[in-house]
């Protein structure tokens, strides 16, 4: 399997996953290389449901083994939401920074810093026929947002051992520890093996 489609319209995911890919020889290629902007529903109640539907729809669509990823951030000060409906939940505030106001004040209301990221890679090779990789990365929420690189709330998450928000790390060191790269390594080990 040369070619790849990644089913996503982030940009900024999709060069993160590029970065990824580059160093296995495996070429993937985006919607926007094959000039389709494809909006499927995502109805799932998980993560794995969520990128099933979409890695089979772009299965579907095009005929290229497909894969699609669903995550999203889980913090314990809102019972581990907004979880699948992540970016909707940032989309409802006028800006990211008025979202995470919000996290920031009911934190401090109960006290509890405690977060993750966690990611679902679900591959489609043939009809019906679906491989689900995780990854997950635990951390906290901090006090302030900080950093400019990353996207989503990548200025307010610490990952565990670290002192500095994913927002203030690089891609190159985000690619090392993040959620997004341990399902993607997942991914590319079970292609290249």
């Amino acid at each position: 399997m040369r070619q790849l489609l990644f089913f996503s319209n982030n940009k900024n995911k999709i060069i993160e996953i590029k970065k990824i890919f580059n160093k296995f020889n495996l070429e993937l290629i985006s919607l926007n290389d094959l000039n389709l902007s494809a909006e499927v529903e995502e109805s799932g109640k998980s993560f794995e449901e969520n990128a099933k539907i979409k890695s089979d729809y772009g299965f579907n669509k095009t005929g290229f083994p497909c894969f699609a990823d669903d995550s999203g951030i889980c913090i314990e000060s809102l019972g581990w939401k907004p979880g699948v409906l992540s970016k909707r939940f940032l989309n409802n505030f006028k800006n990211n920074q008025a979202c995470f106001e919000r996290i920031f004040k009911v934190i401090k209301k109960n006290n509890k810093q405690n977060a993750y990221f966690k990611t679902s890679i679900s591959l489609t090779i043939k009809n019906n026929q679906n491989v689900i990789f995780n990854g997950k990365i635990d951390g906290r929420i901090s006090e302030q947002a900080r950093g400019r690189f990353g996207f989503g709330y990548d200025p307010i998450f610490i990952p565990k051992n670290y002192n500095k928000t994913l927002a203030e790390l690089s891609t190159k060191e985000k690619n090392e520890i993040s959620h997004r790269s341990i399902a993607v390594t997942k991914l590319i080990n079970f292609l290249i093996n």
